[in-house]
């Protein structure tokens, strides 16, 4: 199967879940700078998502670039996938209202390994289903960002649970700045 029409589907997906995340900041309750200011959790949070859902919309975008053809486990794998995504306008509001609650934040936690895990899959599958593209074969080869998601938001989840519950939600953040950095590191 050809790959433009999924590619639009999911941009279409990641342009709704960011425009309902938008939609859920609330309105200051007046025309000043501290009703503002005492939105600051909700405007962090949406950041933070935004963040996710850009960082998201950009590997996908650049992967499926090199990718020729998809079958049937890439289109479910990807479905599933972004159902898991699509919770986070919801998710974003629960923190942004329970901020130094850990629940909340392990919520969140929770979505971004679910997510990693099964974009893990999705790259497995995408190998299977294209095997001649030596481009995505080697763009894929090296697959650790998925672990180094899921290893920061478990590490996270743990300072979250003993210490300070906002701990997760950096290190969500702290792991999609890993997964652009890293790799120039072990690149050179």
């Amino acid at each position: 199967m050809e790959t433009e029409r999924f590619e639009a589907l999911i941009d279409a997906i990641l342009a709704i879940i960011i425009t309902i995340i938008v939609l859920e900041i609330p309105l200051a309750s007046a025309g000043t700078w501290e009703a503002l200011f005492e939105l600051k959790y909700e405007f962090a949070i949406y950041a933070i998502s935004f963040i996710v859902c850009f960082n998201f919309w950009n590997f996908n975008n650049n992967l499926f670039a090199i990718v020729n053809k998809i079958d049937h486990k890439v289109i479910w794998t990807m479905g599933i996938t972004l159902f898991v995504f699509s919770l986070l306008p919801y998710l974003t509001t629960f923190v942004a209202e329970n901020f130094y609650l850990f629940f909340p934040q392990l919520l969140y936690g929770l979505c971004f390994i679910v997510t990693a895990i099964l974009s893990k899959l999705i790259s497995k599958f995408l190998k299977e289903s294209d095997p001649a593209n030596i481009a995505l074969q080697l763009a894929l080869e090296k697959d650790y960002i998925f672990a180094m998601t899921i290893v920061l938001a478990v590490i996270g989840i743990i300072i979250g649970y003993f210490a300070y519950p906002p701990a997760i939600i950096i290190c969500c953040l702290l792991s999609i700045i890993a997964m652009w950095i890293v790799p120039k590191f072990i690149n050179n």
